[in-house]
């Protein structure tokens, strides 16, 4: 892989009526130690003031780059123009209402250059829609495998960052729902094991509605992973969701812990 002190990282960010984060999570990205990055955003066709608060610091930091899709495609739609206009020898992701720590690129691509990693990702907190801590880490296992991703996405979007030299430009499915899980899928069916930076880089934000506190959207989208991205038959689709939610409910909260204290 070639190394270079600061190579170019292109940040990924859908959003769509986003007024109320997009702000914090742009500053978030500019508040970097690390600061050789671009940031993408594309607009889903926002109706709420989300455009106007963008080009404001698009006009004040010209790292920060503001596209429109011509109609309400959905986040899979977005991502992928995100990814084509990409000009970074990296890409990472950030969605429109998560948030970075400052030092979250600084060690991440230090760790992918010293370990001669082409994917890696990091632990994350949990903050609610009001961005008070929920005291909870997320975490993932140290060498994680292809056959432990196919059962459970222990990769939060917010963390993961992938090497275009060594991947190019990794195509994001059009569903609404589940594309992450999706790209880490294709990425370890390439290079069969990842690892994460073992510390919390970044804050994931629980909003009411969404689909990460709603269990029933949850379990459809899985579904739809196995039946249409792996192309599997509704049999085969149901018995891999059998080992989904044997993963999801005994083993994959043994990698979440309870913090002390706030962020």
């Amino acid at each position: 892989m070639l190394k270079q002190e600061q190579p170019l990282v292109s940040i990924i960010t859908p959003c769509y009526n986003s007024q109320k984060f997009i702000a914090e999570t742009i500053k978030s990205v500019q508040n970097q130690t690390y600061t050789n990055w671009e940031m993408i955003i594309v607009d889903d066709c926002s109706t709420d003031k989300t455009e106007q608060i963008i080009q404001n610091f698009v006009q004040s930091d010209s790292r920060i780059h503001y596209n429109q899709l011509k109609c309400n495609s959905g986040t899979g739609i977005a991502r992928n123009e995100a990814v084509k206009r990409a000009k970074g020898d990296y890409i990472a992701f950030l969605d429109s209402d998560d948030l970075w720590k400052p030092e979250k690129l600084s060690k991440q691509i230090k760790f992918m250059q010293e370990k001669d990693l082409p994917f890696t990702f990091s632990f994350y907190d949990c903050i609610d829609e009001e961005g008070i801590s929920l005291n909870r880490r997320v975490e993932a296992p140290l060498v994680l495998s292809y056959y432990q991703l196919f059962f459970c996405n222990y990769i939060g979007n917010l963390c993961g960052i992938y090497s275009v030299d060594y991947f190019g430009k990794i195509p994001i499915t059009p569903f609404r729902k589940r594309q992450d899980w999706m790209v880490w899928l294709s990425i370890l069916k390439e290079i069969r094991t990842a690892r994460p930076v073992p510390e919390s880089l970044a804050y994931y934000r629980i909003r009411e509605n969404s689909m990460s506190s709603s269990k029933g959207s949850l379990l459809k989208h899985n579904f739809g992973v196995y039946r249409f991205f792996h192309k599997f038959n509704i049999v085969v689709s149901l018995c891999c969701m059998v080992g989904f939610l044997f993963t999801q409910l005994l083993i994959k909260p043994r990698y979440s812990q309870v913090l002390k204290s706030g962020m």
